[in-house]
């Protein structure tokens, strides 16, 4: 597992960095997300709010006349061949011969049919049957100058006059009316002309001699003083007229004379249809004005209504009492927008948040009008038309979300393409540094193809030339070994034969000179042939045997002095402690420690050798403790001293120290199945070393 996690280590860098870009695309994405879930609900809130605005102006809107005479008119329209048909007006009547209330009647009703040049044309009853089955017709048109008909001529194709057809029923009504000038009323110097029309049976003929006006017709003319174009100022220039008719229609008296219950408006209102021409002076003159000409502008009606409507919104129009005869309007078509089904299905997903929020709104008012109160339903399906919208303008924003996006990804190829594979092969080659690839896998590192300008070609050319100093100087060191083994064989030669006689001088075992003579044998025959000084000492072979620790103890300490060692004590137990120890190798690990101790304690004290045979340190061991007063042993050295080549500060003041006592000392010991181990204590430093005992015992012999 540990083996795992460091190979996992390796990658932290990279995985650091890529998890750190996958991150700010997923921020990135999450934001987008956040951010539309935040509009949904700021849409839905404004959706709402919106709605019953658009209520409030539709319910204000048909409050008005205008509004009024579109309800008491839906089936407002065009008729063939361009005749106007008669709508119910919101009064009961139209003060036909005064210009400002007639006027004022049909602009604020908004009954006027627009024509061009300044032409209009508004025909209408009242919603009162008892003023009069009459029909109402204003408008305006532009002229030049008034040219009045005289009281008493028989022709009049020589005025400005208006003719007037109407249909209903199969019946048709004509007339004409010329235009017959009044005088000039007092202090109205800026009123302009003023007359009547009076209104004459239209005949075939031309002549109408003898004629007599029709009774019930009535009719005005008023034409403004000023020009239309401000620029000019003549007589002859082009002025704005105003006329107003009431027209009498006998089938609709007789409908009232006959029954006093009878319906108003008349059921078949639609089919009534007025054409009005206004003829300028002479004959074959082209009309100054025609209801039937082409270009009218329709006036307001509740068809209108769906453009203050959107998308899947639809508005009932329902009179009181008559829940049959509805009026439905939808709003408009959906967006044109290309809208991504994608971003739609997600929009449709995210929640509003508020638990009020209904998918569906329908909002209620009441108008009243003099035909009766009409309930005005508005429904809104917030859902759609929220998710529509906000499906458009996620579709219209979602190329800058992607470009974003896809300029995170192109850095992070360019990263990884330039700097992480780079890195990955420089980690990967680095891994061959690793002792267990061998020297061969070392050596054949190279780095030469990942030099460059930038931080990490510059790494990787200084680490090229590292590598070929590091090779150069361990070729050297090769060269240097072979030349040290060649110099130990010379050596370990010379030095064999001269012992080998002086063995033979002392071949007698009791004779003392021939057991160190011995020694020096043995450490020849280790190093001889090795390459070096730690091989040699880990390779070298130990045969434990049984010795009794006691006695030997007493032998070290007796014999001290000769390897340069003074004052060490030790207190013979005088009974044989049998250890399972090698005796040159045993005498090689403490000669090596009384020499340590000897350079490290406090000049003119004592070395002491103790030997504890209970085996309370250890069980089934025998442990030697040697003890020595002097400084401590630093505790981030207490594991150090024991390496190849590790010296204090007080042993590399000694003259051809090579650090390697207290390492022979832990080689030999765990050679013969031992320990040893350091430790401070309150006067000085201890060694103790522990030895398997021979008789197989664990306690106390005694």
């Amino acid at each position: 597992m540990r083996r795992f996690l460091r190979w996992l280590a390796s990658f932290r860098l990279r995985i650091l960095f890529r998890l750190a870009f996958l991150l700010l695309i997923l921020a990135v994405m999450a934001l987008a997300i956040a951010v539309l879930q935040g509009e949904k609900q700021r849409a839905w809130r404004n959706y709402q709010s919106a709605l019953a605005k658009t209520k409030e102006q539709i319910v204000t809107r048909l409050r008005h006349p205008s509004g009024q005479l579109a309800l008491l008119n839906p089936a407002r329209g065009m008729a063939d061949a361009g005749k106007v048909h008669p709508v119910l007006l919101p009064f009961m009547s139209i003060d036909f011969d005064d210009q400002v209330k007639a006027r004022n009647a049909v602009e604020m009703a908004d009954c006027l049919i627009r024509y061009p040049h300044n032409g209009s044309l508004c025909v209408g009853i009242g919603n009162n049957p008892w003023i009069g089955g009459f029909i109402y017709a204003a408008g305006t048109f532009e002229s030049g100058p008034l040219v009045p008909h005289e009281i008493g001529d028989r022709y009049l194709d020589g005025a400005h006059r208006l003719r007037v057809a109407l249909h209903i029923r199969g019946t048709e009504y004509r007339w004409i009316a010329p235009f017959e000038v009044l005088p000039p009323r007092r202090n109205a110097a800026f009123e302009g002309v003023r007359g009547r029309l009076t209104g004459y049976k239209e005949l075939e003929g031309k002549d109408y001699h003898l004629q007599m006006p029709v009774k019930d017709f009535r009719g005005w003319l008023w034409q403004e003083s000023r020009c239309l174009d401000a620029r000019r100022d003549s007589e002859d220039c082009a002025r704005k007229s105003f006329f107003s008719l009431r027209l009498p229609v006998e089938e609709l008296i007789a409908d009232l004379l006959r029954d006093r219950r009878a319906p108003w408006p008349p059921p078949d209102l639609n089919d009534i249809a007025v054409k009005i021409l206004i003829l300028p002076p002479g004959e074959g003159q082209a009309a100054l004005f025609d209801s039937a000409a082409r270009g009218a502008v329709p006036p307001f009606s509740l068809r209108d209504l769906g453009e203050l409507l959107q998308a899947g919104e639809t508005l009932r129009i329902r009179r009181e009492h008559n829940e049959h005869d509805d009026i439905l309007i939808r709003g408009k078509g959906g967006l044109d927008e290309q809208v991504s089904p994608l971003l739609t299905r997600l929009i449709r997903r995210l929640p509003v948040g508020d638990e009020d929020a209904a998918a569906t709104i329908d909002l209620e008012d009441m108008v009243a009008t003099p035909a009766g109160n009409y309930r005005v339903i508005l429904h809104g399906e917030a859902g759609r038309v929220v998710n529509q919208a906000l499906s458009a303008t996620a579709t219209r924003l979602s190329w800058f979300v992607a470009a974003v996006m896809a300029a995170i990804v192109l850095a992070w190829m360019v990263i990884e393409m330039g700097m992480i594979r780079r890195i990955a092969l420089l980690t990967r080659r680095a891994r061959q540094f690793s002792p267990g690839h061998g020297e061969s896998g070392f050596m054949a590192l190279d780095f030469s193809d990942l030099e460059g300008s930038d931080e990490l070609g510059i790494l990787a050319d200084r680490l090229d030339r590292l590598l070929g100093r590091v090779r150069e100087d361990a070729s050297r060191e090769r060269i240097r070994v072979a030349q040290e083994k060649e110099q130990w064989h010379a050596v370990g030669h010379e030095i064999m034969s001269p012992l080998q006689s002086l063995l033979a001088l002392h071949g007698e075992a009791a004779d003392p000179s021939h057991r160190y003579l011995a020694r020096m044998q043995q450490a020849v025959r280790i190093l001889y042939g090795s390459a070096s000084p730690s091989e040699a000492f880990e390779s070298s072979p130990v045969a434990p045997g049984t010795l009794d620790i006691d006695d030997f103890l007493a032998h070290i300490a007796d014999n001290a002095p000769h390897i340069g060692v003074e004052n060490v004590r030790f207190d013979a137990r005088g009974k044989p402690v049998p250890v399972h120890a090698d005796e040159y190798a045993l005498e090689d690990v403490i000669g090596h420690i009384l020499r340590n101790a000897d350079r490290c304690r406090v000049p003119g004290t004592p070395i002491t050798l103790a030997l504890d045979a209970d085996g309370s340190a250890e069980p089934g061991c025998v442990t030697v403790k040697v003890h020595n007063i002097g400084p401590a042993i630093a505790p981030e050295y207490m594991e150090k001293i024991f390496e190849y080549g590790f010296s204090g500060m007080h042993e590399r003041a000694s003259e051809g120290n090579r650090g390697q006592g207290l390492f022979v000392a832990k080689t030999y010991m765990a050679k013969m199945g031992g320990t040893i181990r350091a430790a401070n204590e309150a006067d000085g430093v201890s060694f103790f070393l522990g030895l398997k005992r021979a008789d197989g015992r664990h306690g106390n012999s005694d």
